[in-house]
């Protein structure tokens, strides 16, 4: 089995994109030696620069990135080293300009970016192949490698084209996955607008159409989509494995549902041999603590609880949203272990030198543009020495108290056209589900709809319009052995076809929940309605509403007003020796609270109420469990005190700790905790 830890790293890995060939080679020596003065452990290099080792077909120039190799071995500076394929050369489109992407509109992007290319397109993989063959014969052994990197940042910015050549592999694809092309009619629904088909031969990807397609059609491309880039990746991981034995293996993800929406991160995280995940701050106007740390914590669940590796942050501000505000002082130590605490070992940025020319030029860097005399420059000297004192919670896990179901073909599912409601954004109840749970200082593990689930006291489900049977079994038998689930509305209507299940909504969730439901009834813009609770307490509710008729469940809270006053609004079952929780409303943050207030009481989870908004406590324990590291993270301006339930020594600082540990305003404590 392939290593999953970078070869030859001993501490937390530090550092960041290197991508000296922007650079004159004079200046590479200065870039070591402040390297060595940040406390560098590892770079990323080689990622963008297959026209340079390439620089005509067949001819290969290894020189460069030879001297640059060799002097960060010599200087003890570990090698995430890219497979250059996320970036065909010039003379690769000219010889193959079909290898160009293709829109849904026919139109075919031109070369002068990063990542236009067509997955299925035999030349490309070709190349791909020979170009990682070639790195993997020359520096398969090199003594400075610790990590390979495939690609980059599958998915971004393109991921689905629809070329003749990718209608062939889709066909290919259906005749693998289906069998028949009786099958595909049946999966699809085609007898719906006279859409069946007699031959796969008929059969295109889902181009643009005088109204909306099949939704069968739009799901499963979405899913070939997603497998032939997966094809592409496993080719040259297996290439590299053949050749550099016991290097790991990695591609780095972005898991935040923010920054990618085309992958299924819970396949592609069988993938690899370490998990690794690009995170950036996204500033519209939401906690962006908040979303990094959901980012984190997904990353995890996809890494099936592993420690996994922050591979690209920023060091300040970003430059493509349409604001891009610095970070300020301290953020970047703060975010950067707030990865660490939700089970990154290490922290790294995109890029070590800021660029002068290019698209990025204006993204932070840990080397800005003002050189070693700037404020950032000082704290990624900080920065260094904090990592390099927690060198010892390395491999170490984050401790979980809750799990969120996530399914990223759910959401596709969910985003195809002419739903019930626009305004019904799964993206944005995961959200709000974490946010509420975060603020109850539950840290969360994800986890996929199927998985064993036993582990966890409580389950939320934020969203799953789209679920299997087997899903559905999975969460009945979770609840009748005694776990609390709470669901959201417009959940469990369909299967893996996006065909609804038969019978009455919500489908596999009418026995778990006790109930079923006529009708859903959206609301209007803006307009919003009001629940009645048991004591007398009042929520409120928008987007959505449903005629919800109570079996064996229990009304908990009413609707007061709206088209369905009197209903069932939100509903409680007693099922075997668990509960399950439904909400048929969009509540807002002070309802959501209330929900999972009452469902954490039913799962005994006790409350947390010493601890001050947005001071994040979360925990990473050794393999045996006998050694506990506490991260109190304090993302406020205001001091604040973290109980502790044990003496210990706090890192950063080499002091003792005891009863309740300071932590300064928009600072962090590590503890490791005696006995």
């Amino acid at each position: 089995m392939p290593d999953t830890t970078p070869r030859g790293l001993t501490r937390l890995a530090f550092g960041g994109d290197y991508n000296p060939e922007q650079w004159p080679e004079s200046v590479w020596q200065e870039d070591v030696r402040l390297m060595r003065e940040a406390g560098v452990t590892m770079v990323s290099v080689g990622i963008f620069s297959w026209a340079l080792l390439e620089p005509a077909p067949g001819e290969h120039d290894f020189g460069w990135l030879d001297r640059v190799l060799g002097l960060l071995h010599e200087n003890g500076i570990r090698v995430d080293l890219g497979t250059p394929t996320v970036a065909p050369p010039a003379w690769f489109y000219r010889a193959h300009p079909e290898a160009l992407p293709v829109t849904a509109e026919g139109v075919r992007y031109e070369f002068g970016s990063r990542g236009a290319i067509c997955h299925s397109n035999a030349d490309y993989r070709a190349a791909a192949a020979n170009i990682t063959t070639r790195l993997a014969e020359r520096y398969g052994d090199h003594p400075a490698l610790a990590l390979w990197h495939v690609h980059n940042e599958y998915g971004v910015p393109v991921s689905a084209c629809y070329c003749d050549s990718c209608a062939a592999h889709f066909r290919r694809w259906l005749a693998d996955t289906y069998g028949t092309v009786d099958a595909v009619n049946e999966a699809w629904g085609t007898a719906f607008w006279g859409q069946h088909y007699t031959d796969l031969a008929q059969i295109n990807p889902p181009r643009v159409t005088p109204t909306v397609g099949n939704p069968g059609q739009n799901l499963d491309y979405k899913r070939f989509t997603d497998a032939t880039i997966r094809e592409n990746f496993r080719a040259e991981r297996d290439i590299l494995h053949r050749l550099s034995p016991g290097v790991p293996v990695t591609t780095n993800f972005m898991t935040a549902l923010s920054q990618c929406d085309s992958m299924d991160y819970w396949a592609w995280g069988r993938e690899v041999d370490l998990v690794t995940n690009d995170h950036y701050l996204i500033t519209d106007g939401r906690r962006t603590h908040v979303n990094l740390a959901m980012a984190a914590d997904l990353t995890r669940s996809v890494a099936g609880g592993a420690p996994w590796l922050l591979l690209e942050h920023s060091t300040s501000g970003v430059n493509w949203q349409p604001r891009n505000p610095a970070k300020a002082p301290g953020q970047m130590a703060r975010n950067s272990l707030a990865h660490v605490a939700r089970g990154s070992d290490g922290a790294l940025f995109f890029q070590w030198r800021q660029s002068r020319r290019g698209a990025e030029k204006f993204h932070s860097a840990m080397l800005p543009h003002g050189g070693t005399e700037t404020r950032v420059w000082r704290e990624v000297v900080e920065l260094g020495a904090s990592l390099d004192s927690l060198s010892q919670i390395r491999g170490t896990r984050t401790q979980a108290d809750v799990a969120v179901l996530w399914d990223w073909q759910s959401w596709w599912a969910q985003n195809l056209q002419w739903r019930p409601s626009e305004d019904h954004d799964p993206r944005e109840r995961a959200d709000a589900f974490y946010e509420a749970l975060y603020d109850r200082h539950l840290t969360v593990d994800f986890a996929h709809p199927e998985s064993d689930l036993s582990a966890y006291p409580l389950v939320v489900v934020p969203a799953l319009y789209l679920m299997t049977e087997a899903a559905g079994n999975n969460l009945r038998e979770y609840v009748a052995n005694g776990g609390t689930l709470v669901v959201s509305y417009f959940s469990g209507i369909v299967d893996e076809h996006d065909a609804v299940h038969e019978g009455a909504y919500p489908g596999t969730l009418r026995e778990t929940l006790g109930l079923t439901v006529e009708e859903f009834s959206p609301l209007l813009k803006d307009q919003r309605v009001r629940l009645a609770g048991p004591d007398g307490s009042e929520l409120t509710g928008d987007v959505w509403t449903e005629f919800v008729v109570p079996g064996a469940a229990e009304t908990v809270w009413t609707y007061a007003d709206g088209l369905t006053a009197g209903r069932p609004a939100v509903t409680r079952h007693q099922l075997g020796e668990g509960t399950a929780w439904y909400v048929s409303t969009r509540l807002d943050a002070h309802g959501l609270d209330a929900l999972l207030g009452w469902a954490a009481e039913d799962a005994r989870i006790a409350p947390r109420a010493e601890l001050p908004r947005d001071v994040e406590v979360v925990r990473r324990t050794g393999g045996s469990g006998t050694c506990t590291f506490l991260f109190a993270i304090n993302h406020t301006a205001t001091d604040a005190k973290v109980p502790l339930e044990a003496h210990g020594t706090e890192l950063l600082t080499g002091e003792r700790a005891a009863g309740r540990l300071a932590v300064p305003a928009g600072a962090v404590r590590v503890v490791r905790l005696d006995g």
